[in-house]
């Protein structure tokens, strides 16, 4: 098994896991919200526990998702 094939299997898991961690938050006001829509106060709340643990995830997984991407573009595969 060589480095390429690795690379693109950790890339396969790593996208199932931001979509289970994406599927999994909870949804706020939306994009109305942004704009000055109904619950705008909902755009400031602060995140805590598990919350926390999927939004800080969806974060390091969608870098990690970068950066194999741009791994795999470089090694030509």
């Amino acid at each position: 098994m060589n480095i390429d094939s690795i690379i693109k299997y950790i890339l396969a898991l790593d996208a199932f896991f931001i979509i289970i961690f994406v599927l999994l938050q909870t949804r706020s006001g939306g994009l109305g919200a942004v704009f000055g829509g109904s619950s705008g106060g909902d755009l400031y709340k602060s995140r805590r526990g598990f919350e926390a643990f999927l939004y800080n995830g969806t974060i390091v997984l969608g870098i990690l998702f970068a950066v194999l991407s741009l791994g795999i573009a470089v090694l030509g595969v």
